[in-house]
This record gives C-alpha cells, structure tokens and sequence, in this order.
C-alpha cells in the first residue's frame, strides 16, 4: 500500500495532470488532485467516503467554514417534523458517480426500490452519467417510469454525507442543509441546488457535518457520534444539539465513536440503523469480543433497551482495515436493502446468512415487507456502503393533493387599515403547484368573502395592503392549486384584528350587512353574550334589540 505522501505526489504528478486533461492514453484518474489551485474531482471516480491524502493536504490551507451562512440560517418556523427513514418515501436519491463496480450497486438498488419498493429513483448526474444509468437501470429490471433525472455534476457518489436532509414544516416538505465535512465543493453545494430545483426551501444548519452520523426515529429522538463534537470544536455539545433541536425539532444523544482504525468515518450509520419508533438494529462484534468497537455498540445497545426500544442484533467484522457492515441499510416503504458480501472469511463465517436472518426477524414483520440482498463486496473498501450512497425523499403529506404552509403573519395581532403586510408561505405537492389564491375571513375562517390575489405566482411573498373593514376575527388564507385542479390550504393559527371603522350593523364582522347578521344577534341576545349589549349601558334588553335595528336599516 503506498503512503500518504506517496499518494499525494501521484495526485500532484504531471502524470496526474496530464491524464486529467485528456493529453495521455491512460486510465481515467480515479482520485482527486490540485490543478492551478483547485481541488479537481474526475468523473466516474472511485474517492472514498472517508478523506484523501489529497484532501488532507488541501485542508492544511483551505479549512472548511466554521458558521455557514449559504442559505437561509434562520431556523423553520411553525410544526416541524424530521422525516424517519422508514416513514413512506417518495423517493430515493442517489448520485450517479462512481467505479463501474459501484454503479452496478447503484443499479440493483434502483431496480428494487422502484419495483419492491414502490417509490421513485432521483439520479444525479451529468447528460453522459444519466445516459449509462438509463442503459444499467434498464438492464437491471428497474420500472423506468419511476427514474428522474437532475443535470448536476457532483463530486462523489456519497450522497447521504452531503446531503439534503428532509424535514416536514407544517405539512409541507422543506430541506436542511449543512456544511459538508469535506473539501468537495460541488457535493456541498449540491441541497442548495436542489432545493430550489423541487421548489422546497432549504434551512442552513450551521454545524460542519457528513450526514451518515446520524439516524432518528419519527419520534423525534436523533443520535450522532462524537465526530460531531470534533467537527465543531468552537460549539459544546448542548449548542450542537440546540442546532438540531431548532432546526429539526429533535432530541440527539451523542454517543462515543469507533476507533479510526476499525472506521475511518466514524459515522454511526456504519453500527446501527433505526427502524421503526422504537426498534433498532445495532452490530455485535462475535469476533471482536472486548474490543473498542464492540463495547462501543453494547453499551448503546443497553442504553437503547433501557430508553425503550427492542434491540436487535447483527454481526459486524472488521478484516484488513475493512469495516464490514450489515448496519448500512437502505429502507425504502417496505423493502429493506442488505448488503452481503463476497470475501472468502466473511462468506465461510456464515455472517452474510446470520444478517439475513437477523434482519427477516427485525423487518419482515407483515407479508408486504422484503428483505433484499445486495452485493456490495465493490464499495465496502471504500469505508461506506448502501446506506452512504442513499438519500431519502419523504412523501407529499398531501398525496395529490397539493399542500400549503403559511409562515406569516400567523399570530395575533392589530392591523391598520393602510397597513403594508409581508405575507410568506410555501407550498408542496407530488408534481407542482401551478398558483395560488390568498384570501381573507373576517369571522375565524368560517367564510372567505374578500380575494387578496388570485390565481397568482407562487413565489412565496406578497405585500398585503390592510382593507378599510373591521374585525377582531380575522384570518388569513393560502390556497394552493396543481396543474390538474387540486387543492390544499392553510390559514393562520390564530385570530387578528382589522381595526378598520366598525360598523354596528355587521355583528358577525364579514364586511356586509344581511341576514346573517340578524341571525348572529339573535342568537347572542338569547345567549346573553356580551356582544349583543349595542348601546354600551351594561344591560341586555329590548333597547339593545331596537339600537341593533336602527343600525341594521342605516346600513354601513
């Protein structure tokens, strides 16, 4: 095996540059290196998960940003909800870049997850990746209708380090992103485009950060190993997990890490993989008794069962540097990728069938669920395996059927006619939402009498001139529309006021003088409700019943 320092003069070697340009009949460069100052990424490579020599070097004098500021870094507002892996899934995302080993995981796992697995496949890619993702796709046996491509050249095919990371915030899907904890720029960069790419807003975390340590379970509580605490010397421990709480709306217990020598990640997601609220699956190290790694997962282990969840167990193995998992799994709906193996020691130890049978126990606990194995001897030794290579892209809570959050205004307050207001929103749907009305109640929703905008851009922003009404029940309204006519909404979550000329005669405060208003009056005179008192003299009667009268023929 050649050293670092060995590796590093090959990645500078005018060989290196040489090929990469294309001057030389020689094999594609399969790992990164410097040219004219740049940290360069070739296509189809085959860059591990964990850091180059090359990197390495790189990083001495272009450290990674402390407090990222990319995006948006205020934190969602509103109910948010972080998406559990085993939560329904519209699709999975997988960048398609990579050794011709690696791409053939990628294959059979697009192949079952949209057969078995009943979701989408989204590749990543330049027009050349997606050409052979479609050929290997096709021949895989993968429904084809269910593969989308987006044009984005990515440096690596570890997507679930880089991200992004889904969220619900109200019932709309959003997006928080972090500072990858790799100099590879284009996979950092890759959430913001993306985002804006599904129309989903995207949330910067201000935490350096790879984003396979970590898992969580729809409940609400996350884990991530102690690399997180060494990646942000400047934050404690209680900040990290604040960030996470603010952002995600979880609860994260930081545990100890392996060793670099059994993983050179550290990443949790290479020992355990939540599967439902409480159920979890964590290696066992059988030949490893007593090691570092073995305490590691014991003790989470007991920590877990006395937190409440049932605890399954799984072998793991580390052989000639090579962490062998059966921990990186890919759960899409119903199915359940496991990796399996084909080195000599790890087949005649039986542990492909022991993690087989552990995970039928764990998963396959109605008829629909599957348990599918995977080859990946190819991309073990690249210190990650199906779950590194894999992110997850909730379902639309809508179904169909669009969806919409309003961020503001949603609380109470007093408005003025003339008053300027920003109005915010998002919305979601399973394709896109075509345009959006907002409107106005003046009595809590009960009616929409007055259109603020309709059919508009769903840009997310419009200036809300207050209207000259009156009311102390007032809400507001966003209505989103896809291309085939359905709908959702969302209106405020509390009452405002229009402190606009008030009109007696308009007692349910709509902004128009009918019936309903004789009807509302009636209704709080029998009740004796303090509102019917019209003339202010402290009492309710029949001078109240006349003062109502008067109003109601002058009109407003």
């Amino acid at each position: 095996m050649r050293s670092s320092a060995a590796l590093l003069a090959l990645a500078l070697s005018p060989l290196a540059l040489a090929q990469s340009a294309g001057q030389l009949s020689q094999p594609p460069v399969s790992q990164p290196f410097i040219r004219d100052g740049q940290l360069i990424y070739p296509d189809n490579n085959s860059i591990p998960r964990s850091l180059t020599p090359v990197e390495r070097f790189w990083l001495a004098t272009n450290p990674l940003g402390g407090n990222n500021t990319r995006g948006n870094p205020t934190p969602p507002s509103g109910p948010v909800h972080c998406a559990a892996e085993y939560e329904p899934m519209q699709a999975i995302l997988v960048a398609w870049n990579g050794s011709s080993g690696q791409l053939a995981i990628l294959a059979a796992m697009g192949a079952n997850i949209t057969t078995i697995g009943s979701a989408d496949l989204y590749v990543v890619g330049t027009t050349s990746q997606q050409s052979a993702a479609s050929t290997a796709l096709t021949n895989a046996g993968a429904n084809m209708t269910r593969v989308k491509y987006f044009t984005y050249t990515t440096n690596t095919i570890w997507i679930r380090d880089y991200g992004p990371r889904y969220i619900y915030q109200g019932d709309c899907r959003a997006i928080v992103d972090h500072t990858y904890n790799r100099p590879r720029a284009a996979d950092d960069a890759f959430p913001q485009w993306f985002g804006p790419q599904k129309k989903q807003p995207v949330y910067d975390i201000p935490l350096i950060h790879g984003g396979g340590n970590y898992h969580l379970s729809a409940l609400g509580d996350s884990y991530a190993t102690l690399l997180i605490s060494n990646e942000n010397p400047t934050l404690t421990n209680p900040q990290i997990i604040s960030h996470w709480a603010n952002f995600q709306n979880v609860n994260t217990t930081i545990t100890a890490a392996f060793p670099t020598s059994v993983d050179s990640t550290q990443h949790i997601d290479m020992w355990m993989q939540i599967l439902g609220d409480r159920k979890v699956m964590i290696s066992d190290w059988p030949n490893n008794a007593g090691s570092a790694q073995d305490i590691v997962c014991d003790n989470t282990a007991a920590a877990m069962q006395a937190a409440g969840y049932t605890v399954h167990r799984v072998p793991a193995r580390s052989i000639s540097g090579t962490h062998y998992t059966y921990c990186n799994t890919v759960i899409c709906n119903d199915l359940l990728l496991l990796p399996t193996y084909t080195n000599s020691t790890i087949v005649n130890a039986g542990h492909n069938t022991d993690a087989l049978n552990a995970w039928k126990t764990a998963w396959e606990t109605t008829p629909q669920r599957k348990v599918v194995q995977v080859n990946c001897q190819a991309i073990v030794t690249l210190a990650g395996v199906m779950h590194c290579i894999a992110m997850h892209v909730p379902a639309p809570r809508g179904g169909t059927n669009p969806t919409a959050y309003l961020k503001s205004p949603n609380t109470s307050a007093v408005y003025n006619p003339g008053d300027i207001v920003p109005l915010s929103w998002i919305t979601d749907d399973d394709a896109s939402v075509s345009n959006v009305d907002l409107q106005l109640s003046l009595d809590s929703g009960a009616t929409w009498p007055v259109t603020i905008a309709a059919a508009t851009a769903d840009d997310g922003n419009e200036n809300w001139t207050v209207p000259s009404l009156y009311s102390t029940h007032a809400r507001l309204r966003v209505v989103a529309r896809d291309a085939q006519g359905n709908t959702g909404f969302d209106m405020s979550d509390a009452d405002f006021t229009i402190n606009g000329p008030h009109c007696a005669a308009d007692f349910n405060n709509d902004g128009f003088v009918n019936g309903d208003d004789y009807d509302a009056f009636a209704s709080a005179f029998d009740n004796a409700d303090p509102g019917a008192d019209i003339n202010s003299d402290g009492f309710i009667n029949g001078d109240d019943y006349d003062a109502f009268a008067s109003h109601f023929e002058a009109g407003c």
